[in-house]
């Protein structure tokens, strides 16, 4: 088992800055990918961003050029940084995890909500 525990979010005026963290615990015997999703009201889940484990990084194009995806494989934790928000973030953030070798098993955070204001 795995757990993911994200912090970070909260309310944020249109072009300001948020930090997002999720530390991961458990079973940790092969990250494979960590990624943040989001889920706006009356939306399907969506990919933000995601790291693989040698750092390889991917972005979803309302996220490239204003979001940032980090690991910190020490504490099996990996950060979005945020910025230029747009109230079209407003989001419940989640945060996954593909663990494992030749079998693998995903995990997801709780989620942590974001509030743009305009």
């Amino acid at each position: 088992q795995v757990q993911l525990v994200e912090s970070g979010g909260g309310l944020v005026q249109a072009g300001g800055s948020l930090r997002l963290s999720c530390a991961a615990s458990g079973s940790l015997f092969k990250i494979n990918v960590m990624a943040w999703y989001r889920q706006a009201p009356g939306k399907q889940r969506e990919l933000v961003t995601s790291i693989t484990s040698g750092g390889s990084t991917n972005y979803a194009d309302s996220a490239k050029g204003r979001f940032t995806i980090s690991r910190d494989n020490a504490k099996n934790t990996v950060y979005l940084q945020m910025n230029s928000l747009k109230s079209e973030d407003t989001a419940v953030y989640y945060c996954y995890t593909r663990v494992g070798l030749a079998r693998f098993y995903d995990y997801w955070g709780q989620g942590t909500q974001v509030t743009v204001s305009s």
